[in-house]
């Protein structure tokens, strides 16, 4: 029996601790030789589609052996996240830059393919002597902050940290793929009540999306506030908009479409911005009319805006923050090169929050609302690991809502859950209220 099976059949500790870990596995990946497939501009101006299904692969690599402090995950199921396309686009630089840099550390990364893929859910196969709290066997979620723990900021805050780096995107053996490799500060216990697929799509988007609204080191928000999340079906907004609700705030969220702003309302978020009824928002009588429509719906301008697409709404964004409010950004899937008029942002004594990631504490604090069930899943679709590109590329093309699943060595959907009881108790339609739904 091969170690993969084995972990799909449920074998027990030290039958897995006995099987041979395989020289090669199956994953997702993009290659170095096809680095500048696309052409040489940015972001597609040159008019080229730059279709990822040619530049993401599914096939064999060779498997790295493991450093001290890494554990290797058998990965039932994993998560697109816009990383994702960013990797296989090539763009805003090709990840190989970053594997070459964390290569003169670590020579195991820098090499002619990229293991892809910044989330997962799994069990524990293999761990370095260095490893504690954990053992073989163990069903666990990777959180994507691959930090140095020798770094003396990274006991502050490990997103602070020099060596910072996002699992999967400037790593290498990311989750999209039969097997992962790991820190141990990433692992955290899997929900007992979530599939593999349920389990797997939530943290890199849910922490972060902690970071920037609840935590001390974001916007800080508190009960009351009004929050405007941009792309609130999406994989970030999502969970914004439920965190939002948690926290006795009042989202107000924007979305592209009828069927997307019903989609929103069924998750408790009554103020819904089309933002298809405003043909541009790149000047000022825009987001004159824009911020109006905030103010008909919710009574007052937002105290808190969710921002993660950049160019197209960073402007209108710092312009509807009400006077003393925050702008709290972690992306720019739009573009990175930002415009607004500063002065709504110093005369109004706005505030601009970076965000990046999440740390593991706080990654901890989100695992633990979804034990809770006072967070759910944001999973809509659910693709074999074979089928990647196409999953991708639905994230690529905006026609998903929420997060889209890949499964790894889970056979099927529907799988991993522990305790069928709890999941009973929270209510198959609010863990699955996003399944089945496209854009």
């Amino acid at each position: 029996m091969t170690l993969a099976q084995a972990v799909v059949d449920g074998a027990d500790p030290d039958e897995l601790a006995r099987l041979e870990v395989p020289a090669t596995f199956r994953a997702a990946h993009t290659r170095k030789d096809q680095v500048g497939m696309f052409g040489p501009s940015p972001h597609g101006v040159d008019g080229v589609d730059k279709d990822i299904t040619g530049s993401i692969h599914v096939g064999e690599v060779p498997m790295p052996e493991l450093a001290p402090d890494e554990v290797l995950i058998a990965v039932m199921a994993s998560a697109v996240n816009f990383n994702t396309v960013w990797t296989a686009m090539f763009e805003p630089v090709p990840t190989f830059a970053f594997l070459e840099r964390f290569g003169r550390q670590d020579p195991r990364h820098d090499r002619d393919f990229h293991v892809i893929g910044s989330d997962a859910s799994g069990v524990i196969v293999r761990m370095g002597p260095a490893v504690r709290r954990w053992k073989i066997g163990d069903r666990v979620v990777v959180s994507p902050a691959y930090v140095d723990e020798q770094d003396p900021v990274t006991h502050a805050d490990s997103m602070l940290g020099a060596d910072l780096r996002a699992w999967g995107f400037e790593t290498n053996y990311g989750g999209l793929a039969e097997f992962a490799v790991v820190k141990a500060t990433q692992l955290l216990p899997k929900p007992r009540h979530l599939t593999w697929e349920e389990a797997a799509c939530n943290m890199l988007c849910a922490s972060t999306a902690y970071r920037m609204l609840v935590s001390e080191r974001g916007a800080r928000m508190k009960q009351g506030d009004v929050v405007l999340i941009w792309g609130a079906t999406g994989g970030l907004g999502a969970y914004a908009v439920q965190l939002v609700r948690n926290g006795g705030g009042i989202p107000v969220g924007v979305v592209s479409s009828e069927e997307k702003a019903d989609l929103l309302r069924r998750l408790g978020c009554d103020r819904v911005v089309n933002r298809s009824q405003f043909d541009h928002l790149d000047d000022e009588k825009a987001w004159r009319r824009f911020g109006a429509e905030i103010r008909r719906q919710a009574g007052e301008d937002p105290h808190i805006v969710f921002e993660h697409t950049g160019k197209d709404t960073f402007g209108a964004s710092v312009y509807v923050a009400r006077r003393g409010g925050s702008v709290v950004t972690c992306g720019s899937s739009s573009g990175y090169a930002h415009a607004y008029d500063n002065r709504h942002l110093w005369m109004k004594l706005k505030r601009i929050v970076g965000s990046h990631g999440a740390n593991y504490q706080e990654c901890h604090e989100v695992n633990r609302l979804l034990e809770l069930g006072m967070l759910h899943p944001a999973l809509s679709a659910v693709y074999p690991l074979a089928e990647t590109g196409a999953a991708a590329r639905a994230v690529q093309l905006n026609r998903h809502v929420g997060k889209v699943g890949v499964l790894g060595l889970a056979p099927a959907e529907g799988l991993g859950v522990e305790d069928p009881e709890l999941r009973e108790r929270f209510g198959e339609d609010r863990i699955g209220m996003f399944r089945g739904w496209t854009s």
